[in-house]
């Protein structure tokens, strides 16, 4: 049966300003300039001042080398005719330039602002990595019929350089797609042509233990070649748990006979893909949103300038909004409610953008007077304890604004560009009762791992020793969860012979 209630519900939603203020602010630099272009060509309503300033210089410039050549062309009519026979006497010389006749404008490029930073970030020039296979296959004399198999089984080919699919899957997938009726037999050879061609060694592999085993036989022959050949081919689950004295054991070796085998697989690459990927990726710098300087003992903060474009709604747009008002009729009626809407629009989004200065600012004077100590030496070591609450509660802003703020941020100092989230630690209390940094804990950590006897690393439960003698009574479950996050492995994948 149907019943008709009343019911009073208190309900608080995010305007679309408030909703596109919360997505500006967790956007880094880079990505902020995208987002600004992207606005601007869906609301044309939207402009940068500076490129409409550098428009206008221009333009200036035009009017006077326009009016230059006017006053050109008058003087050359009012030439007589004796004066032109003169000019034809002249020398050549006489025809050079003179540099002080020419526009300044035309000697130096002098559209830049005075706050401009240069935006230009070098790119290294470089193939990728299947560029590099395609170009490797150029090189080697195939029928048409092996290039084409072998561009697909490169495709095919992931980015570590492995190929981890199944050969008869691909002969489907290239009678479906290509079209081309291929054979398992057909696919192994010219696979095992890319494996014995194609650089780096390793490339095609379907495992780590072929790969290995691809790059030990490129090698020049030797004992130790040999033995780890065995090794790989025979004890290669064993290998990867670093578990030494049972691969000895196998060979009826000592761990110190297999040790220069040992040795010779660990020069070995497992990512043969990987490191021609590295090679040829271009370097980007991180480009920081805040430049935090050490002025004797004051600690100034400025943002980085791309925080703060200078947007401006567009004067066409308002005259336009201005010549559609006086018209009574339904399509300028039309006109100006949408003339109303980019304009409105843009300035919504200029007064986000100003507001998301203000919060970066706000939020990274917080964080500077806090850590202190830390900004004006760059120790670790002095690190307070800092959840996002201690700044939320400062700067009476939400949790979830700061966490934005501070996870995609980075911040130039003296001693490095630091990511902003990396500040925030919890606190332990030692044996005097005092809270301190987990930083301290993990650099402890880091530091005696780094002064272990490798042949004996540190367990876990060794290093809860260490820290409870200094005074940190933590478990040893804690020790672990720092050392991962410190990305150290267990002592056991530490061990070397």
């Amino acid at each position: 049966m149907l019943k008709q209630t009343f019911q009073q519900k208190l309900l608080q939603k995010l305007s679309p300003a408030q909703i596109q203020l919360m997505k500006l602010l967790q956007l880094p630099i880079t990505a902020l300039e995208q987002r600004i272009k992207e606005e601007m060509e869906t609301n044309p309503a939207l402009e940068d001042g500076t490129e409409e300033e550098i428009n206008e210089e221009r333009d200036e410039e035009n009017e006077d080398s326009a009016d230059d050549n006017t006053d050109e062309n008058e003087e050359r009519i009012s030439e007589t005719d004796d004066e032109k026979a003169a000019k034809d006497e002249m020398a050549p010389e006489d025809y050079l330039d003179d540099d002080d006749d020419i526009a300044y404008y035309k000697l130096q490029v002098n559209n830049k602002g005075k706050d401009d930073e240069d935006r230009d970030m070098p790119m290294a020039s470089s193939s990728s990595f299947q560029e590099s296979l395609t170009t490797q296959l150029q090189n080697l004399e195939l029928t048409e019929r092996e290039k084409m198999i072998a561009e697909y089984l490169l495709g095919c080919i992931d980015e570590d350089g492995y190929l981890r699919r199944e050969l008869s899957s691909v002969v489907d997938d290239m009678a479906f797609s290509q079209n081309i009726t291929v054979t398992v037999a057909e696919l192994e050879s010219v696979l095992k042509m890319i494996q014995d061609e194609f650089d780096p060694a390793g490339i095609g592999a379907k495992d780590l233990q072929e790969c290995l085993r691809l790059q030990i036989e490129r090698k020049k022959w030797t004992k130790n070649l040999e033995l780890a050949l065995k090794i790989v081919n025979e004890q290669m689950d064993e290998f990867s748990k670093k578990h030494y004295s049972k691969i000895a054991k196998h060979f009826n070796l000592s761990e110190e006979e297999i040790k220069p085998a040992l040795d010779e697989i660990l020069k070995l690459n497992p990512r043969p893909g990987g490191s021609a990927k590295d090679s040829s990726r271009s370097m980007l710098d991180i480009i920081p949103d805040f430049i935090l300087t050490n002025n004797n003992g004051v600690l100034e903060i400025s943002l980085n300038s791309r925080n703060a474009p200078d947007l401006r709604v567009s004067n066409l747009y308002q005259q336009m909004l201005g010549e559609y008002s006086g018209r009574k009729d339904k399509t300028g009626q039309e006109a100006v409610q949408f003339v109303k809407q980019k304009i409105e629009g843009a300035k919504s989004f200029i007064n986000n953008i100003k507001e998301r200065q203000n919060t970066l600012y706000s939020i990274m004077h917080c964080l500077a007077e806090f850590q202190k100590e830390y900004f004006l030496t760059g120790d670790e070591l002095l690190l307070k304890p800092m959840i996002l609450k201690d700044i939320s509660d400062r700067i009476k802003l939400d949790i979830s604004t700061v966490s934005r703020v501070t996870s995609t941020k980075y911040v130039q100092t003296p001693f490095g560009t630091i990511l902003l989230k990396t500040l925030f630690n919890e606190a332990l209390t030692n044996d005097e009762g005092e809270d301190v940094s987990s930083k301290k804990v993990k650099k402890i950590i880091f530091d005696s791992i780094e002064a272990e006897e490798k042949k004996k690393p540190l367990t876990d439960e060794a290093l809860t020793k260490i820290l409870n003698k200094q005074g940190y009574n933590i478990a040893r479950r804690t020790v672990a969860k720092y050392r991962e996050m410190l990305d150290i492995p267990v002592a056991r994948m530490r061990k070397k012979l």
